[in-house]
């Protein structure tokens, strides 16, 4: 069982962090440049610390080169992934 998170990405920022909700999405500030799938990379890095789940467990479904992606991610519920980004918010 997993989850699909809605992440709008800000890429090239001065640091990796969990800003907040954006709409429909979580939006997150990436230090990452978005070459070569570097800002894709980071953001898996980032879900999967979050969510504590290894980094194989998190899947970019759809938006790979645009600001606004899809992530699948396997393990969390839908409850457990609300407290985890909740908690990293601001931090």
């Amino acid at each position: 069982m997993g989850v699909r998170i809605r992440i709008q990405v800000q890429p090239r920022a001065s640091r990796t962090e969990v800003v907040g909700s954006h709409g429909d999405a979580i939006k997150v500030r990436l230090a990452a440049p978005p070459v070569d799938g570097g800002a894709n990379q980071a953001l898996i890095r980032l879900v999967a610390s979050t969510l504590r789940v290894p980094r194989s467990a998190v899947t970019v479904r759809a938006g790979h080169a645009a600001r606004r992606k899809v992530v699948d991610v396997v393990g969390p519920s839908v409850e457990q992934v609300a407290r985890a980004f909740a908690r990293e918010e601001g931090r």
